[in-house]
């Protein structure tokens, strides 16, 4: 994967990327992009691309980058082929000084109410809880995962959470429940306490079960 294939798959994936990376890390990536941007010769822009390739390490497994990076060649090439092309770089960074492009997807999914991390009754990282990372508010966390008027997790939130793998892959799970379901007639978080909590296990089992 050459410095330029690095670059078109950063930009591909760009909105989602910087979601998925907190604000130091995002820091971090400035300047890594700006070495990248100001590399001379051949050693320092493989310098850059080996700061940048290790700092992508922190993004999910499950992330569109992670999976590219993992499937795709080792960085290689002669001298002469390892220097990237600076326009797609000048056009990430300037996205880098404002605030992050906007995710529609992602942004749907935190436009839903929610709660802080200091307001929930549980532990932040509790594996039976999505958790949203908000670009300015910190983590999230969606409001019907807990009894009304109190922080207390919903027992059956808490299950069908762990077998989305929540703490893997919030944002699926949160898609999961904030987003329509025909097998059930509507979005599942609307219908806590109306359909049996047995009727929603059985769906995201149908779901769990057919992905293998």
């Amino acid at each position: 994967m050459t410095p330029d294939d690095l670059v078109a798959l950063l930009r591909d994936h760009w909105p989602q990327t910087l979601g998925a990376l907190a604000p130091d890390s995002r820091e971090e990536l400035t300047a890594v992009l700006q070495s990248l941007v100001d590399a001379t010769d051949p050693q320092a822009v493989q310098a850059a691309v080996r700061r940048l390739r290790r700092l992508l390490r922190v993004l999910p497994d499950e992330h569109p980058v992670t999976l590219a990076l993992r499937d795709g060649v080792r960085f290689a090439g002669t001298a002469e082929t390892q220097v990237a092309d600076r326009t797609p770089l000048l056009a990430l960074l300037a996205t880098l000084h404002g605030p992050p492009p906007a995710d529609p997807a992602r942004a749907r999914l935190l436009a839903a109410p929610s709660l802080a991390a200091a307001d929930v009754g549980a532990a932040p990282d509790d594996p039976g809880l999505i958790r949203l990372r908000h670009p300015e508010l910190g983590y999230r966390y969606p409001l019907f995962q807990f009894q009304a008027g109190t922080a207390r997790p919903l027992p059956v939130v808490s299950r069908i959470n762990r077998l989305l793998m929540a703490g893997r892959d919030p944002w699926g799970a949160a898609s999961w429940w904030l987003g329509g379901n025909r097998w059930l007639g509507g979005a599942p978080a609307e219908l806590l306490g109306s359909v049996p909590d047995e009727e929603l296990t059985r769906a995201v089992r149908e779901l769990v079960e057919g992905d293998h």
